[in-house]
């Protein structure tokens, strides 16, 4: 590694070869400065109606890259390897989750057209978060972010449909504007939160048991805030029995080579 890399792009790198080497913990703080992106990859045959399916729902599943037909390689990381570079993936065989593997090499070799698509990531947004002297708790207490299974539709695409997913973070209201007027500024790792305050009116029944992740805190004067949560391709793999599909374990991002200044606007 030359001396003059920057030290985030050297931290995403080293984070990489940990977790190529067999590490495993969630990627929230790692890096900080630099994209992070939620990891499907699909049979050729599905890939068509996931982008479709992305550019429908474009809050919740925005696409930054989509590499080629069995191509594991891709252009926002040096030298990385979608097969082994993030620290847990999940398999998925007709909707069910079968298995959660920290090398992905077998699956290319079982499908060879794989197609992988990189979605954006709310970890992306939370180093500016920080700067701004906003609280990610998840971080501050070493956790998973907590994430939730809603009510609300996607909209459909070819034969795929499902619901949106969303991430939780409490912030004490004074700050949900400026959290909000903060993260609308990076539209391309889901924006602005999609809902502020009552769980239930998203359908989520109790804060304390997320369908993904940890439980976190909720202080006194804390509002629960929701963001669209690029763990939603998942739950339209659940809800249209794909037969084939690879993604990243929630929490467990790829850490790119990319600023995350190039999705701030």
């Amino acid at each position: 590694m030359t001396t003059n890399v920057h030290p985030s792009l050297a931290a995403a790198r080293q984070a990489r070869e940990r977790f190529r080497a067999g590490a495993c913990r969630p990627t929230a703080g790692l890096a900080p400065g630099m994209t992070q992106a939620n990891l499907i990859a699909l049979p050729r045959d599905w890939a068509w109606d996931f982008l479709l399916y992305a550019q429908r729902n474009p809050q919740a599943c925005p696409v930054l890259e989509v590499s080629d037909p069995g191509d594991w390689r891709t252009p926002m990381a040096e030298d990385a390897d979608l097969r082994t570079d993030l620290p847990r993936y999940r398999l998925w065989r007709n909707g069910a989750l079968t298995g959660e593997i920290n090398d992905a090499r077998a699956c290319w070799e079982e499908h060879p057209d794989l197609v992988p698509f990189l979605i954006g990531c709310s970890f992306t947004f939370e180093n500016a978060l920080f700067e701004a002297g906003i609280e990610v708790r998840h971080i501050t207490d070493n956790t998973n972010v907590p994430m939730y299974r809603t009510t609300l539709p996607c909209r459909p695409a070819g034969r795929l449909q499902g619901d949106v997913v969303v991430s939780m973070r409490p912030l004490p209201a004074s700050q949900v504007a400026k959290a909000s007027t903060i993260t609308a500024r990076y539209p391309g790792v889901h924006g602005a939160p999609i809902h502020v305050g009552d769980p239930q009116a998203l359908g989520i029944v109790d804060l304390d048991r997320p369908d993904f992740g940890d439980r976190v805190r909720l202080e006194p004067g804390e509002m629960p805030v929701f963001w669209a949560c690029g763990v939603t391709p998942q739950a339209a793999v659940m809800a249209s029995n794909v037969p084939f599909a690879l993604t990243h374990a929630p929490g467990h991002m790829f850490i790119t080579d990319v600023p995350d200044s190039r999705y701030h606007v």
